[in-house]
């Protein structure tokens, strides 16, 4: 029985995480063992390197390294385990985002991140991510609606986000056969129905 390995990716205020438990339980409402989990973080380490990460200031290149030390714990203590055992992990960011906010948004050297990549992970990549895209206008509204405290990513000037934006879509034109795009300007449960056809599609 052979896991699958699902991540959510988008631009800060797109929605994806509110659709990640949900897609959860669904999966289980199928059957399946799911683990739902996030990055950084989804392990005590991952979590204490992600406290960092959204508050403290850093040199680029270490806020890159913390990250991809985060993933390779989550890797060897969470997400493989997961999958051998034939359960499917449901996870709210992965390598993209570090192609999209340190690559993209702060300008990072894509070699760089490509040889992490190949170090850390070049066993594991995701069956599926679904990336969720939403003008940037409209995301940034929703996130001034959500009145929350805002972590030192979220509070980056629009250009910031718009390159963000525009690494994710990148991606995707890079990754046919793993990202998919949703239009996250939909309603709810038109979104939640496209979510149901792209994972029977993709991972049945």
């Amino acid at each position: 029985m052979k896991g699958r390995f699902i991540t959510f990716e988008g631009i800060d205020g797109a929605g994806k995480s509110s659709h990640v438990e949900w897609l959860a339980e669904w999966l289980r409402a199928q059957g399946k063992t799911v683990h739902v989990t996030r990055e950084p973080g989804g392990t005590a380490l991952g979590e204490k390197l992600r406290a960092l990460l959204l508050n403290d200031d850093m040199h680029l290149e270490t806020e890159t390294l913390l990250m991809f030390a985060a993933r390779r714990e989550h890797l060897a203590r969470v997400i493989e385990p997961a999958l051998a055992r034939g359960e499917w992990v449901v996870c709210d960011r992965f390598s993209d985002a570090t192609y999209a906010y340190q690559g993209g948004g702060r300008g990072l050297d894509r070699s760089k991140c490509q040889i992490l990549e190949h170090w850390v992970h070049d066993h594991v990549q995701p069956d599926l991510t679904l990336l969720f895209d939403l003008p940037l206008d409209v995301a940034r509204e929703r996130i001034v609606l959500a009145n929350r405290v805002l972590d030192r990513f979220e509070q980056e000037r629009v250009d910031f986000h718009e390159r963000v934006r525009q690494a994710y879509l990148e991606r995707a034109q890079h990754h046919p056969g793993r990202i998919c795009l949703i239009d996250a300007n939909h309603p709810l449960e038109n979104i939640r129905q496209k979510l149901e056809q792209i994972v029977i599609e993709r991972c049945s």
